[in-house]
């Protein structure tokens, strides 16, 4: 009896074009991580009060809290500076972290040359299906208003402070 096929789920797929080369941009989207990214969006019990993706493959995503507490949210698999970025998605449709990388979607994120300057960023969040339960949930919350795309437009918005300041 032949094996059944994995069942996969539509990947998630957003664009951005920003004002600013892809060294800038892949700083701004990584070093810069905390300036652009909403104090709403987070897995812990207390307020955030700072986003970090460690610059290094096998490195964390992780946020601290006014608690002193850590949590971490992904790994970044991939450290290919300044045109890609790859990481671990640990947090499971309960809004949870998921230690386990095997039951963890992912996220790459590519910084493509354009001309004038600028930089076209492209996400892909995929591998829904590597969920135990709720990856069609995760996908349509990651998807939704609030999700990739609105996150994009705010870390466009904070290469444009950057860019301003003449950074």
């Amino acid at each position: 009896m032949p094996a059944m096929a994995e069942r996969t789920i539509e990947a998630v797929k957003k664009s951005i074009t920003v004002s600013a080369n892809p060294e800038t941009a892949f700083e701004i989207f990584t070093a810069d991580f905390d300036s652009w990214w909403p104090r709403s969006h987070h897995l812990g019990k207390t307020p955030m009060t700072r986003g970090i993706i460690e610059p290094r493959k096998g490195g964390r995503c992780y946020t601290s809290h006014e608690d002193g507490s850590e949590v971490d949210w992904g790994t970044v698999l991939v450290w290919e500076p300044p045109r890609r970025l790859v990481f671990s998605w640990q947090i499971g449709a309960d809004w949870k972290c998921e230690p386990d990388l095997s039951k963890a979607s992912e996220v790459e994120v590519r910084f493509t040359p354009e001309g004038g300057g600028k930089t076209r960023v492209d996400l892909e969040h995929r591998h829904f299906e590597r969920m135990t339960a709720g990856g069609e949930a995760m996908r349509a919350g990651v998807n939704a208003e609030g999700g990739w795309g609105s996150l994009l437009q705010l870390f466009a918005n904070r290469v444009d402070v950057v860019k301003s300041q003449g950074r």
